[in-house]
Order: structure tokens, then sequence, then C-alpha cells
């Protein structure tokens, strides 16, 4: 959110996380961690959940599991869980920016000043990022898998989901860095239509990048990796081990 619709030299991941300590306290690095923890229970869960259903359902529709099969099943998981756990996320990031609001009050402002319609500001950017989140990591770590077993000496275990998981980690990042961006700065305006900076999406990308440049897409990109790349790590590992212990086969 630095030099929002200006150009400008940014502070940096470091930079930002001593100033919030210094300025704020730790205490201010947690902002909005109970809706952050509740929209990883239930986006997590269903976007997780849904994948394999889905590129079952696509397997018996066209007879294929191709990496284009992959692909479209992490989509649809990934949207259809932002679609229903939007309103937990605008929730979240105006947390971040609003150190003393308690999370039941600030749902109540949000409605009763901006209507209901408020709690999915920028869904329409969070679907497009989710579902390609999803299909980024869920594809890559599953595309990596087979290609890792078929030309290496690795075989179904930790090393192989540490492998996979770390490639599908890098290439969510890179793919979805740019519609983060653009969803957060969507969720952060406030007031009438007529008096916001952004339409849409689209509108949004066009002036981050006529305004501060087309790296401005990538604000605060190794942020993002810091957190995408070893919760992506910890979330298939896990997953894996987990399905072991149900008795599941593996992803």
């Amino acid at each position: 959110m630095q030099h929002v619709g200006h150009k400008g030299p940014l502070i940096g991941m470091t930079g930002t996380f001593l100033q919030l300590i210094r300025n704020e306290g730790p205490r201010s690095l947690y902002l909005g961690l109970t809706p952050a923890l509740t929209r990883s229970v239930l986006y997590g869960g269903l976007r997780l959940g849904l994948y394999e259903p889905t590129k079952y359902c696509f397997d018996w529709a066209f007879g294929s599991s191709n990496i284009l099969v992959k692909i479209a099943s992490g989509a649809f998981a990934g949207a259809f869980s932002t679609g229903l756990t939007n309103p937990v996320e605008v929730l979240k990031v105006r947390l971040q920016m609003n150190p003393n609001a308690a999370p039941i009050a600030e749902m109540r402002e949000i409605v009763s000043k901006e209507g209901i319609g408020a709690l999915w500001k920028g869904v329409g950017p969070a679907m497009v990022r989710a579902a390609a989140l999803t299909a980024s990591q869920l594809a890559t770590y599953d595309e990596t898998k087979l290609i890792l077993v078929k030309r290496t000496s690795l075989e179904e275990g930790f090393h192989l989901h540490l492998c996979s998981s770390m490639v599908a980690g890098v290439v969510s990042t890179l793919i979805t860095a740019p519609m983060d961006m653009i969803k957060t700065r969507l969720m952060l305006q406030q007031g009438s239509e007529d008096s916001r900076i952004y339409r849409n999406g689209f509108h949004c990308g066009y002036k981050v990048v006529r305004k501060e440049g087309p790296m401005a897409l990538y604000k605060g990109g190794f942020a993002i990796f810091a957190r995408l790349g070893p919760q992506t790590m910890i979330t298939f590992i896990l997953c894996e081990k987990l399905r072991a212990l149900a008795g599941l086969h593996t992803m």
C-alpha cells in the first residue's frame, strides 16, 4: 500500500517490519489474526477438499487427467471457496489497517456504513487470484511430483513432497502477486462509487501500471513469497501426511 497512486522508493519488507515494531509494537504484526485464521480454515479446507473430487469429475466427463484438467480443477476449487469466504478476507484487511477495531464491531460498521455488498468488495479479483493460486499451486505440485518420480530417484515421501511444494510455492507467487496487490487495493476502498479511485480490478491494474509503473504490480512480492512459499510447503507436506494417516491415497 506504499505510495498509492505515485511512484517512489519503497521501504521494503525489512524496513516495514522494523517500522511496525517501532511505531505500533509487536502486536501490530498480528492484526486481523482472528479473521485470517477463520478464513484459512474455511477457504483452505474448501479449496484443498474440492480439488480431488473436481479432478475426478472432470476426468469422468472428459476421459483425461492431464495438466489442463488439473489447472481447471484447481481454478474451480479456488474461485468457489473465495466467493464464499470473501467477507472474512475484507474484514481481515480492514482490521490490519485499523489497530483499535474489534472484529464484530468492524463488521457491523462496514455493513451499516457501506451496505452488505461491501463485504464482497474485490470479490472479482479475489476469485481470479484464488483460481490462479489454487490452480498454480495444486496443478504445479501434482505435475512436479509426476515429473520428479519419472526422471529422478525420488520416491513417494517427505523429500518428494518438499521439492514439489517448493516449486509450487515459487510458481504460485509469480502468478498471483499482481492479483493480490489489486485485490488489497480494492478491499481498502471506502466511500460511494463516485468517490472511489478504482472502479474494478482491470481499472485498478491499469491505473497502477500507468501511475506507478509495471513493477508496482509486484509491490510486496518478496513479502508475498516469504509467506506463500513456506505456507505452500507446510500445507502440502501436512496434507500428504494427514491423507496417509486417514488411509487415503497421495495427491
